[in-house]
């Protein structure tokens, strides 16, 4: 199950225009995972599709849920290198 802070949520639409809440609808089976470079936690970062625009999705497992960190649409150069690695 998808989780996140409210305050979180808050916070991230306020940044990104995008809900935490919207990473539900990524296809984590589909996606790119990869583990984040900058956490002190055990954290992983996801370029995914969601109504098919890509977006980037940092997460954190816990127990059986999926915390939602950060949520937001990919930029160009991350677009290009997801197409790159994609075909």
């Amino acid at each position: 199950m998808i989780v996140f802070d409210p305050s979180k949520d808050a916070a991230n639409l306020d940044k990104h225009g995008v809900s935490l809440g919207l990473g539900a609808q990524m296809k984590l089976d589909g996606a790119l995972i990869v583990p984040s470079p900058r956490a002190d936690e055990d954290r992983s970062v996801a370029y995914g599709l969601i109504e098919d625009r890509l977006f980037v999705m940092v997460f954190t497992a816990r127990g059986e849920d999926l915390r939602v960190i950060s949520l937001r649409k990919a930029n160009a150069r991350e677009r290009r290198q997801y197409d790159a690695v994609e075909d």
